[in-house]
């Protein structure tokens, strides 16, 4: 009971950090956060915000976390416009390079951001026992997917159920998944730097042009 209550306390003060957290990040934006901001607003010191976490990235991390539900949201809407299991994948990406590139800060951080996938993994999932109301009953399926923090390795399982009924080796499958994360990534670049100047739209639909190309130069057409 001891460490029940323990482990509830400690959700409930983690929330007050990742509340106060995400109140400033709206009100004055992610470059003017501090620790002490945080902890004055959440009604602590600094020193007990770092009992809950290691740092400000740290605590950014889980505040950027909210973002993925927005995508999570979303996904089943477009899986269901999915014609084909190739098609599902270029639903996912759709989906995916929206929501990231209207927040590429966030996802960087998230996905890219030099944690250990044991952090990211244990803290998605801290997260969400903080704030079950984030997630609704039709994402929780897809919880899977969110939790699997590497995006070389949620692709490929990806790509290789789509692709099982095709004479595809494992090898070409591990070469297309590398070239669409290549895709992403420079896309993401671009949109950080405004390098292009492109809309998010433009950005969603040149990263589905290009994957489409790849998934073309290896015999695989897609139905759109």
């Amino acid at each position: 009971m001891e460490n029940s209550n323990k482990a509830i306390q400690k959700k409930r003060m983690m929330s007050y950090f990742i509340e106060a957290t995400n109140e400033i990040i709206d009100k004055e934006g992610l470059d003017n956060l501090t620790i002490r901001k945080v902890a004055d607003k959440a009604g602590y010191n600094s020193a007990t915000l770092y009992n809950y976490f290691k740092n400000l990235k740290h605590l950014i991390f889980f505040s950027s976390i909210r973002y993925l539900s927005s995508y999570a949201k979303e996904l089943p809407e477009y899986l269901a416009r999915a014609t084909s299991p190739i098609d599902s994948c270029l639903k996912v990406w759709e989906c995916f390079a929206k929501h990231s590139y209207n927040n590429p800060r966030v996802y960087q951080l998230i996905f890219f951001g030099g944690f250990s996938s044991d952090t990211v993994n244990n803290s998605i999932k801290t997260y969400y026992e903080i704030f079950p109301e984030k997630i609704s009953e039709d994402v929780k399926e897809y919880m899977p997917m969110l939790m699997e923090d590497n995006l070389y390795e949620r692709d490929y399982i990806l790509l290789k159920k789509a692709l099982k009924d095709t004479d595809i080796s494992d090898e070409d499958i591990r070469n297309i998944n590398e070239m669409n994360i290549l895709i992403y990534r420079g896309m993401m670049a671009d949109i950080e730097t405004n390098y292009f100047n492109l809309s998010i739209d433009d950005a969603v639909s040149k990263t589905l042009k290009y994957v489409k190309k790849v998934f073309k130069a290896y015999g695989i057409e897609s139905d759109n």
